[in-house]
């Protein structure tokens, strides 16, 4: 467990505030996440790498020459938001570009992903380089759609000396797609991780027994096995590298033992003895092997073997000096000037909004007030039933996000917005605040709807429900999930069938959206007889059989909720 915390939902922001105290000379924080505190070459591309906190040293720990540029730092196993990715980009960028670099989930593929466009709508020569290299999550075949874990240490620091050996940022993109195809991950656990705040951890291994095939968001193994000895376990996790041949021949191999949290170096090291003999025996010759904590897990106790197979260029950058707060080699060459100037996200402007519209405002405003409650009240359940075959913060992530909702239509009330407007900050915020798969996908739901109200008058019942089926479109153009995958979706599109269909036929909107509801619910009841094909639960197969999907529960909670309130006022 977490023992020293403050407020567990300021965790990561306070624990990223203490790091950049702690490392002046390394990093300097700006909105989202930090940067380098030196000035940046002019015309050097950037690597811009991150994801959700709780894994330290990675992400901003890896922040400095010879490797990243800056860090988006989400919340706990949560990806940063799409303006937290924005603002780091923006503010590690200095005219070479810049490459999003991040572990292959889908919430951060959703929030880079949009960063990436409103950069690229700037000007911005970006690229994107998703780390995938947990055999565990995927096939060979699809080795480029497997999970990224340890082996974003190897990927980004050859990515990251490859720009300060002089690459321009697509030799830059190629070095490090080069290097994630050469990287094999697999991983196992005893125990699960806790929450900061929270009594019990995300999953438990039965006594005398290994879950093999982790995640690092608390996910537990595809599989269990028995608990085998030291040099069991080495052979285990020596077998799963190596079964795949990237087809890179040298003979010569970085190698990475990383330890989740929990399992102590004495006990690292006696596993690679074992590893060091395997590999010799395969004719392998490690290449500066790391023993150690890379890419952790809050408190999880496991670990993770990671090989990169070498050619002459991967090597000599995996060799390079570099100078980061958590990870250092040899000297960077070059003195750095401090960095003095740095971008800040300016305050949105709040178009003028008629009296009709403001009223109609207030009413939005305790529409997302209501779900704030909603998702308070079922922050637990959402918690528990994600935890079956996910990272179990589901229900966190729905409450950080309602609330950074609430906190910005409020704001937006008061400066006078109309309906449109309200939601639309209310959205952002709810992504921001939320981070994750959810966060993205509820932040654009309520930016869609916002989108089809005014803020020059108030909208009638027509456009109130073009506003829930726009919402719905944009989850389902954004997520790229479809009916069956058992996500969010699975609700949500029934919910849409239905309301379309009540809408035409003349029903009161109130009373269309309650049935919409009621079929949403039991859409989101029959998951549990699905296996999920999408996101992190995909790779624990059956694990999900008997659970329904969390997304669509929490989706149907908050439509009935609404259909409720719009009855009742």
């Amino acid at each position: 467990m977490t023992y020293l915390i403050n407020d567990a939902s300021d965790f990561s922001a306070e624990a990223v505030r203490g790091l950049v105290a702690a490392h002046p000379e390394h990093v300097s924080a700006v909105h989202g996440g930090v940067v380098r505190a030196t000035e940046t070459p002019k015309g050097q591309p950037a690597l811009v790498i991150g994801g959700g906190s709780g894994h330290y040293p990675a992400f901003a720990g890896w922040v400095g020459p010879g490797m990243g540029h800056g860090a988006p730092c989400g919340n706990i196993f949560a990806s940063p938001s799409a303006s937290q990715v924005y603002s780091v980009a923006r503010n590690a960028e200095n005219g070479g570009g810049v490459i999003l670099g991040f572990g292959n989930y889908a919430g951060d593929v959703l929030h880079f992903g949009a960063a990436a466009e409103k950069l690229r709508a700037e000007g911005v020569d970006v690229r994107i380089v998703k780390v995938s290299d947990d055999v565990a999550s995927n096939s060979e075949e699809n080795h480029r759609d497997r999970r990224g874990i340890a082996g974003d240490l190897p990927v980004f620091k050859i990515a990251g000396a490859a720009i300060e050996a002089g690459a321009d940022v697509a030799e830059a993109e190629r070095v490090a797609y080069k290097a994630n195809d050469a990287t094999r991950s697999f991983g196992l656990a005893f125990d699960g991780c806790t929450l900061p705040g929270a009594e019990e951890p995300l999953f438990h291994v039965a006594e005398n027994t290994m879950g093999v095939g982790l995640g690092i968001h608390g996910e537990p193994g595809v599989k269990d096995l028995p608990m085998g000895s030291a040099s069991e376990v080495a052979d285990l996790l020596v077998d799963g590298v190596l079964e795949e041949d990237p087809g890179i021949g040298s003979g010569r191999v970085a190698i990475i033992l990383n330890g989740l949290g929990t399992v102590k170096y004495e006990e690292l090291f006696v596993v690679y003895g074992r590893v060091a003999e395997r590999l010799e025996a395969a004719g392998l010759t490690p290449v500066r092997p790391e023993v150690g904590e890379f890419v952790t897990s809050l408190d999880m106790a496991g670990l993770s073997l990671t090989v990169v197979h070498l050619d002459e260029e991967l090597e000599q950058h995996w060799t390079a000096p570099v100078d980061t707060p958590a990870y250092r080699r040899g000297a960077v060459d070059g003195a750095r000037s401090p960095r003095t100037t740095f971008f800040a996200p300016g305050e949105e402007e709040v178009p003028a909004a008629q009296e009709d519209a403001q009223r109609q405002a207030g009413r939005v405003q305790s529409v997302v007030e209501l779900f704030a409650r909603i998702c308070a009240e079922q922050e637990e359940e959402l918690g528990r039933i994600d935890a079956i075959a996910g990272d179990g913060d589901h229900g966190q992530g729905m409450v950080l996000g309602t609330r950074g909702a609430v906190e910005a239509g409020a704001v937006a009330l008061e400066r006078g917005a109309g309906a449109r407007t309200v939601l639309v900050h209310a959205g952002t915020a709810w992504a921001e605040s939320a981070g994750g798969t959810s966060g993205a996908l509820w932040g654009a739901a309520l930016t869609a709807a916002g989108r089809a109200l005014s803020d020059e008058r108030a909208s009638d019942d027509a456009a109130k429900g073009q506003a829930l089926l726009d919402a719905v479109d944009a989850v389902r153009r954004l997520g790229g999930a479809e009916v069956g995958d058992k996500t969010m979706i699975d609700a949500a599109v029934p919910f849409s069938g239905e309301l379309r269909k009540g809408l035409d036929a003349g029903t009161p909107l109130a009373e269309a959206i309650t049935a919409a509801a009621q079929v949403a619910q039991q859409a989101a009841r029959d998951t549990a007889d699905m296996t999920a094909r999408l996101g992190r639960s995909r790779v624990l197969g059956d694990k999900s059989l008997g659970t329904p999907d969390p997304g669509a529960v929490s989706f149907s909670l908050l439509m009935q909720a609404l259909g409720e309130h719009l009855a009742e006022t």
